[in-house]
Protein backbone atom coordinates (compact mmCIF):
# COMPACT_ATOMS: atom_id res chain seq x y z
CA UNK A 1 0.00 0.00 0.00
CA UNK A 2 2.09 2.99 -1.37
CA UNK A 3 2.04 6.23 1.41
CA UNK A 4 3.59 9.18 -0.28
CA UNK A 5 5.86 11.07 1.82
CA UNK A 6 7.86 13.33 -0.66
CA UNK A 7 6.57 15.56 -3.06
CA UNK A 8 8.27 17.72 -5.25
CA UNK A 9 8.04 19.85 -7.98
CA UNK A 10 10.67 21.57 -10.89
CA UNK A 11 9.82 24.33 -13.23
CA UNK A 12 11.66 23.45 -16.24
CA UNK A 13 12.12 25.16 -19.76
CA UNK A 14 13.18 23.85 -22.30
CA UNK A 15 13.73 25.02 -26.24
CA UNK A 16 12.03 24.08 -29.04
CA UNK A 17 13.99 22.91 -32.16
CA UNK A 18 11.41 24.20 -34.36
CA UNK A 19 8.72 27.38 -33.39
CA UNK A 20 5.53 26.25 -33.08
CA UNK A 21 2.21 28.69 -34.01
CA UNK A 22 -1.40 28.07 -33.09
CA UNK A 23 -3.95 30.65 -33.96
CA UNK A 24 -3.85 31.69 -30.91
CA UNK A 25 -0.32 32.61 -30.08
CA UNK A 26 3.69 31.29 -31.55
CA UNK A 27 5.82 29.56 -28.57
CA UNK A 28 9.87 29.26 -28.92
CA UNK A 29 10.17 27.12 -25.84
CA UNK A 30 8.06 24.96 -23.72
CA UNK A 31 7.69 25.69 -19.55
CA UNK A 32 6.52 22.48 -17.45
CA UNK A 33 6.39 21.49 -14.10
CA UNK A 34 8.07 17.64 -13.24
CA UNK A 35 6.76 16.17 -10.49
CA UNK A 36 8.49 13.60 -8.30
CA UNK A 37 6.83 11.58 -5.62
CA UNK A 38 8.40 9.65 -3.36
CA UNK A 39 7.09 6.47 -0.77
CA UNK A 40 8.20 5.97 2.89
CA UNK A 41 10.13 3.03 1.30
CA UNK A 42 11.99 5.08 -1.19
CA UNK A 43 10.22 4.46 -4.56
CA UNK A 44 9.84 7.19 -6.62
CA UNK A 45 7.40 8.34 -8.98
CA UNK A 46 7.31 10.79 -11.62
CA UNK A 47 4.96 13.05 -13.50
CA UNK A 48 4.46 16.38 -15.79
CA UNK A 49 2.09 19.51 -15.45
CA UNK A 50 1.90 20.19 -19.28
CA UNK A 51 -0.08 23.03 -18.55
CA UNK A 52 0.57 25.80 -21.22
CA UNK A 53 2.12 29.13 -19.93
CA UNK A 54 -0.58 31.49 -20.82
CA UNK A 55 -4.55 31.33 -21.02
CA UNK A 56 -5.04 30.83 -24.62
CA UNK A 57 -5.66 27.28 -25.04
CA UNK A 58 -6.77 26.77 -21.22
CA UNK A 59 -7.81 29.07 -17.99
CA UNK A 60 -4.75 26.87 -16.33
CA UNK A 61 -1.23 28.11 -16.49
CA UNK A 62 1.96 27.08 -15.49
CA UNK A 63 1.60 29.79 -12.33
CA UNK A 64 -1.95 28.69 -11.61
CA UNK A 65 -0.55 25.06 -11.55
CA UNK A 66 2.53 25.65 -9.65
CA UNK A 67 0.49 27.74 -6.71
CA UNK A 68 -2.80 24.44 -6.93
CA UNK A 69 -0.19 22.08 -6.63
CA UNK A 70 1.47 23.39 -3.45
CA UNK A 71 -1.35 25.07 -1.56
CA UNK A 72 -4.37 22.10 -2.55
CA UNK A 73 -3.12 19.07 -4.37
CA UNK A 74 0.18 17.47 -2.69
CA UNK A 75 -1.10 18.56 0.70
CA UNK A 76 -3.94 15.86 -0.16
CA UNK A 77 -2.30 13.45 -1.10
CA UNK A 78 1.25 13.25 1.26
CA UNK A 79 0.50 11.00 3.92
CA UNK A 80 -2.51 9.68 2.26
CA UNK A 81 -2.38 5.42 1.66
CA UNK A 82 -3.77 3.98 -1.75
CA UNK A 83 -4.12 0.57 -3.12
CA UNK A 84 -3.94 1.34 -6.45
CA UNK A 85 -3.25 4.56 -9.02
CA UNK A 86 -7.49 5.05 -9.41
CA UNK A 87 -7.87 5.87 -6.17
CA UNK A 88 -5.44 8.79 -6.15
CA UNK A 89 -8.19 10.98 -7.60
CA UNK A 90 -10.43 10.88 -4.44
CA UNK A 91 -7.95 12.51 -2.44
CA UNK A 92 -8.69 16.12 -4.40
CA UNK A 93 -12.21 15.16 -5.94
CA UNK A 94 -13.82 18.38 -3.83
CA UNK A 95 -11.23 20.67 -6.18
CA UNK A 96 -12.92 21.74 -8.88
CA UNK A 97 -11.49 21.65 -11.92
CA UNK A 98 -7.00 22.47 -12.53
CA UNK A 99 -7.20 19.15 -14.49
CA UNK A 100 -3.51 19.80 -15.71
CA UNK A 101 -2.50 20.10 -12.45
CA UNK A 102 -3.89 16.78 -11.25
CA UNK A 103 -2.69 15.17 -14.25
CA UNK A 104 1.41 15.78 -12.78
CA UNK A 105 0.44 14.14 -9.88
CA UNK A 106 -1.93 11.03 -11.22
CA UNK A 107 0.96 10.39 -13.68
CA UNK A 108 3.76 10.17 -10.60
CA UNK A 109 0.90 7.98 -8.70
CA UNK A 110 0.71 5.54 -12.03
CA UNK A 111 4.21 5.36 -12.31
CA UNK A 112 5.45 4.76 -8.31
CA UNK A 113 2.76 2.15 -8.33
CA UNK A 114 3.96 0.21 -11.56
CA UNK A 115 7.01 0.57 -10.80
CA UNK A 116 6.93 -0.73 -7.40
CA UNK A 117 4.76 -3.41 -9.12
CA UNK A 118 7.37 -4.99 -11.91
CA UNK A 119 4.97 -4.01 -14.30
CA UNK A 120 4.87 -1.85 -17.37
CA UNK A 121 2.55 1.40 -17.51
CA UNK A 122 0.71 0.04 -20.65
CA UNK A 123 0.18 -3.23 -19.36
CA UNK A 124 -0.88 -1.85 -15.89
CA UNK A 125 -3.20 0.72 -17.68
CA UNK A 126 -4.48 -2.40 -19.91
CA UNK A 127 -2.72 -1.96 -23.48
CA UNK A 128 -0.97 -4.51 -24.62
CA UNK A 129 0.51 -3.24 -28.37
CA UNK A 130 4.54 -3.31 -28.74
CA UNK A 131 4.35 -0.27 -30.45
CA UNK A 132 2.19 2.51 -31.94
CA UNK A 133 1.11 4.85 -34.72
CA UNK A 134 2.57 8.49 -34.02
CA UNK A 135 1.58 11.37 -36.19
CA UNK A 136 3.09 14.77 -36.03
CA UNK A 137 1.42 18.38 -35.39
CA UNK A 138 2.52 21.22 -37.79
CA UNK A 139 2.12 24.50 -37.11
CA UNK A 140 1.00 27.71 -38.92
CA UNK A 141 4.58 28.82 -40.97
CA UNK A 142 5.68 32.05 -42.18
CA UNK A 143 4.42 30.49 -46.07
CA UNK A 144 3.05 27.73 -47.61
CA UNK A 145 6.38 26.72 -49.52
CA UNK A 146 7.65 26.53 -45.65
CA UNK A 147 4.71 24.71 -44.67
CA UNK A 148 5.03 22.08 -47.39
CA UNK A 149 8.99 21.96 -46.51
CA UNK A 150 7.61 20.82 -43.10
CA UNK A 151 4.79 18.02 -44.26
CA UNK A 152 7.62 16.11 -47.04
CA UNK A 153 9.75 15.93 -44.76
CA UNK A 154 8.04 13.83 -42.18
CA UNK A 155 5.81 12.20 -44.82
CA UNK A 156 9.51 11.22 -46.00
CA UNK A 157 10.11 9.90 -42.24
CA UNK A 158 7.42 7.76 -42.45
CA UNK A 159 4.44 9.11 -40.19
CA UNK A 160 1.45 7.93 -41.50
CA UNK A 161 -0.30 10.96 -40.06
CA UNK A 162 -0.10 14.89 -40.18
CA UNK A 163 -2.34 17.63 -38.30
CA UNK A 164 -2.13 20.80 -39.82
CA UNK A 165 -2.85 24.05 -37.39
CA UNK A 166 -5.66 26.50 -39.32
CA UNK A 167 -6.62 29.97 -38.56
CA UNK A 168 -8.65 32.33 -40.11
CA UNK A 169 -6.69 33.45 -43.30
CA UNK A 170 -4.66 30.25 -43.11
CA UNK A 171 -6.67 27.43 -44.00
CA UNK A 172 -8.15 26.42 -47.34
CA UNK A 173 -5.24 27.27 -49.47
CA UNK A 174 -1.91 25.71 -47.21
CA UNK A 175 -4.89 22.39 -46.71
CA UNK A 176 -5.06 22.04 -50.03
CA UNK A 177 -1.57 22.92 -50.92
CA UNK A 178 -0.45 19.83 -48.65
CA UNK A 179 -3.31 17.52 -49.80
CA UNK A 180 -2.25 18.21 -53.84
CA UNK A 181 1.49 17.39 -52.36
CA UNK A 182 0.59 14.03 -50.63
CA UNK A 183 -2.70 13.04 -51.68
CA UNK A 184 -2.76 10.08 -49.58
CA UNK A 185 -1.84 10.92 -46.26
CA UNK A 186 -3.63 10.65 -43.33
CA UNK A 187 -4.23 14.88 -43.21
CA UNK A 188 -6.75 16.48 -40.69
CA UNK A 189 -6.64 19.83 -39.39
CA UNK A 190 -7.03 21.87 -35.90
CA UNK A 191 -8.51 25.29 -35.42
CA UNK A 192 -8.63 25.33 -31.90
CA UNK A 193 -11.66 27.18 -31.66
CA UNK A 194 -10.81 29.65 -33.81
CA UNK A 195 -13.63 29.95 -36.06
CA UNK A 196 -17.59 30.73 -35.25
CA UNK A 197 -20.29 29.52 -37.31
CA UNK A 198 -20.83 32.35 -39.50
CA UNK A 199 -17.51 31.04 -41.16
CA UNK A 200 -18.77 27.76 -42.25
CA UNK A 201 -18.20 28.07 -46.04
CA UNK A 202 -14.47 27.54 -44.74
CA UNK A 203 -15.65 24.04 -43.57
CA UNK A 204 -17.78 23.58 -46.80
CA UNK A 205 -14.66 23.74 -48.64
CA UNK A 206 -12.14 21.69 -46.40
CA UNK A 207 -14.73 18.81 -46.42
CA UNK A 208 -14.05 18.34 -50.15
CA UNK A 209 -10.11 17.54 -49.31
CA UNK A 210 -10.86 13.97 -47.92
CA UNK A 211 -9.27 14.87 -44.23
CA UNK A 212 -9.54 12.42 -41.42
CA UNK A 213 -11.15 14.89 -39.31
CA UNK A 214 -11.84 18.92 -37.98
CA UNK A 215 -10.70 19.33 -34.78
CA UNK A 216 -11.86 22.13 -32.61
CA UNK A 217 -13.65 24.50 -35.74
CA UNK A 218 -15.09 26.34 -32.77
CA UNK A 219 -15.35 27.53 -28.87
CA UNK A 220 -14.85 24.99 -26.27
CA UNK A 221 -18.70 25.58 -24.70
CA UNK A 222 -20.15 25.31 -28.67
CA UNK A 223 -21.19 22.00 -28.81
CA UNK A 224 -24.68 22.54 -29.86
CA UNK A 225 -22.87 24.73 -32.72
CA UNK A 226 -20.69 21.82 -33.60
CA UNK A 227 -23.64 19.39 -33.78
CA UNK A 228 -25.09 21.31 -36.23
CA UNK A 229 -21.12 21.88 -38.26
CA UNK A 230 -21.22 17.72 -37.98
CA UNK A 231 -24.55 17.10 -39.33
CA UNK A 232 -23.79 19.06 -42.40
CA UNK A 233 -19.81 17.79 -43.20
CA UNK A 234 -19.32 13.99 -44.35
CA UNK A 235 -16.11 15.00 -42.71
CA UNK A 236 -15.72 13.72 -38.89
CA UNK A 237 -15.62 16.84 -35.91
CA UNK A 238 -13.03 15.95 -33.67
CA UNK A 239 -13.42 17.46 -30.10
CA UNK A 240 -10.49 18.58 -27.76
CA UNK A 241 -11.01 21.49 -25.92
CA UNK A 242 -14.67 20.85 -25.45
CA UNK A 243 -14.12 17.56 -23.69
CA UNK A 244 -12.04 18.21 -20.49
CA UNK A 245 -14.66 15.38 -18.24
CA UNK A 246 -16.58 12.57 -18.83
CA UNK A 247 -20.12 14.85 -17.95
CA UNK A 248 -18.82 16.72 -21.20
CA UNK A 249 -18.05 13.50 -23.49
CA UNK A 250 -21.78 12.57 -22.42
CA UNK A 251 -23.12 15.58 -23.45
CA UNK A 252 -21.13 15.64 -26.81
CA UNK A 253 -22.29 12.28 -27.46
CA UNK A 254 -25.92 12.92 -27.17
CA UNK A 255 -26.03 16.08 -28.76
CA UNK A 256 -24.34 14.52 -31.84
CA UNK A 257 -21.68 17.16 -31.62
CA UNK A 258 -18.72 14.72 -33.01
CA UNK A 259 -17.33 11.25 -34.00
CA UNK A 260 -13.78 11.63 -32.81
CA UNK A 261 -12.69 12.19 -29.38
CA UNK A 262 -8.78 13.78 -28.83
CA UNK A 263 -7.82 12.37 -25.57
CA UNK A 264 -5.41 14.53 -23.61
CA UNK A 265 -3.69 12.95 -20.17
CA UNK A 266 -3.14 16.35 -19.28
CA UNK A 267 -6.42 18.23 -20.21
CA UNK A 268 -8.42 15.09 -18.77
CA UNK A 269 -6.57 15.30 -15.47
CA UNK A 270 -4.39 12.04 -15.74
CA UNK A 271 -4.28 8.71 -16.36
CA UNK A 272 -7.05 7.79 -14.49
CA UNK A 273 -9.47 9.95 -16.06
CA UNK A 274 -8.42 9.72 -19.66
CA UNK A 275 -8.65 5.62 -19.38
CA UNK A 276 -12.37 5.87 -18.27
CA UNK A 277 -12.79 8.50 -21.02
CA UNK A 278 -11.33 6.31 -23.65
CA UNK A 279 -13.95 3.42 -22.78
CA UNK A 280 -16.67 5.88 -22.63
CA UNK A 281 -16.24 7.07 -26.16
CA UNK A 282 -15.80 3.72 -26.80
CA UNK A 283 -18.55 2.30 -25.63
CA UNK A 284 -20.45 5.01 -27.51
CA UNK A 285 -18.68 4.47 -30.93
CA UNK A 286 -16.67 7.14 -31.47
CA UNK A 287 -13.00 7.09 -32.24
CA UNK A 288 -10.33 8.07 -30.29
CA UNK A 289 -7.02 9.21 -30.65
CA UNK A 290 -4.12 10.58 -27.91
CA UNK A 291 -3.18 13.90 -28.16
CA UNK A 292 -0.35 16.23 -26.89
CA UNK A 293 0.94 19.41 -25.46
CA UNK A 294 4.31 19.27 -26.47
CA UNK A 295 5.48 17.08 -23.50
CA UNK A 296 8.99 16.69 -21.89
CA UNK A 297 9.66 12.74 -22.21
CA UNK A 298 7.97 12.31 -18.99
CA UNK A 299 4.62 13.14 -19.82
CA UNK A 300 5.03 11.76 -23.75
CA UNK A 301 5.83 8.52 -22.27
CA UNK A 302 2.72 8.28 -20.04
CA UNK A 303 0.97 9.45 -23.26
CA UNK A 304 2.84 6.34 -25.28
CA UNK A 305 1.46 3.66 -22.17
CA UNK A 306 -1.95 4.82 -22.72
CA UNK A 307 -2.11 5.27 -26.80
CA UNK A 308 -1.15 1.45 -25.99
CA UNK A 309 -5.08 0.98 -25.13
CA UNK A 310 -6.91 -1.09 -27.35
CA UNK A 311 -9.19 2.01 -28.62
CA UNK A 312 -6.78 4.14 -29.88
CA UNK A 313 -7.64 3.27 -33.78
CA UNK A 314 -6.02 6.34 -35.07
CA UNK A 315 -2.84 7.78 -34.75
CA UNK A 316 -1.54 9.45 -31.86
CA UNK A 317 0.41 12.95 -31.12
CA UNK A 318 3.46 10.54 -29.29
CA UNK A 319 6.00 12.13 -32.18
CA UNK A 320 10.28 11.30 -31.25
CA UNK A 321 10.94 14.24 -28.85
CA UNK A 322 13.60 14.63 -31.04
CA UNK A 323 10.92 16.34 -33.45
CA UNK A 324 10.31 18.72 -30.21
CA UNK A 325 13.74 19.02 -28.35
CA UNK A 326 17.12 18.90 -28.75
CA UNK A 327 17.62 17.37 -25.60
CA UNK A 328 15.11 15.69 -23.80
CA UNK A 329 14.55 14.80 -19.89
CA UNK A 330 14.33 11.14 -20.13
CA UNK A 331 16.62 8.06 -21.00
CA UNK A 332 16.27 6.80 -23.40
CA UNK A 333 14.78 9.77 -25.46
CA UNK A 334 11.47 8.85 -27.48
CA UNK A 335 12.25 7.82 -30.69
CA UNK A 336 9.78 7.18 -33.66
CA UNK A 337 10.83 4.77 -36.74
CA UNK A 338 8.76 5.01 -39.27
CA UNK A 339 6.02 6.46 -37.83
CA UNK A 340 6.08 4.07 -35.09
CA UNK A 341 7.25 4.59 -31.30
CA UNK A 342 7.95 1.37 -29.61
CA UNK A 343 5.79 0.64 -26.01
CA UNK A 344 8.76 0.10 -23.59
CA UNK A 345 8.59 -2.81 -21.78
CA UNK A 346 10.40 -1.93 -18.74
CA UNK A 347 9.11 -1.10 -15.52
CA UNK A 348 6.39 2.34 -15.00
CA UNK A 349 7.13 4.80 -17.34
CA UNK A 350 10.17 2.83 -19.16
CA UNK A 351 12.15 5.77 -19.19
CA UNK A 352 14.65 7.20 -16.66
CA UNK A 353 14.83 10.44 -15.62
CA UNK A 354 17.43 12.66 -15.99
CA UNK A 355 17.46 13.45 -12.26
CA UNK A 356 20.69 15.57 -12.08
CA UNK A 357 19.57 17.55 -15.04
CA UNK A 358 16.08 18.43 -13.92
CA UNK A 359 17.52 19.19 -11.15
CA UNK A 360 20.11 21.41 -12.47
CA UNK A 361 17.81 23.21 -15.39
CA UNK A 362 14.93 23.86 -12.67
CA UNK A 363 14.50 27.92 -12.33
CA UNK A 364 12.17 26.82 -9.37
CA UNK A 365 12.00 23.61 -7.07
CA UNK A 366 9.05 22.95 -4.63
CA UNK A 367 9.83 20.06 -2.27
CA UNK A 368 6.65 18.83 0.67
CA UNK A 369 6.66 16.55 3.18
CA UNK A 370 4.38 14.87 4.93
CA UNK A 371 3.86 15.92 8.45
Amino acid sequence: MPRVTIVEAFRVSLPLVHAFQTSSHRKSHLEHILVRVEDEDGGAGWGEIASPSDPYYCPETVDICRLTLERYLAPALLGASWDHPVEVGARWARIRGHHFAKAGLDIACWDLWSRAAGMPLARALGGDRPDIAAGVSLGIEPTVDDLLAQAGRYAEEGYPRIKLKIAPGWDVEPVRAVRDAHPGLDLHVDANGAYTEDQYEVFATLDRFDLTMIEQPYAPGALAAHARLQSRLGTDVCLDESVDDLDQLDTAMELGAGRILNIKVSRMGGLTPASAAHDRAVEGGWRVWCGGMHEFGVGRAANVAIAALPGFTLPSDVSGSDKYYAHDVVDPPIRATRGRVPVPAGPGLGHAVDEELVRRSATETLRMKAG
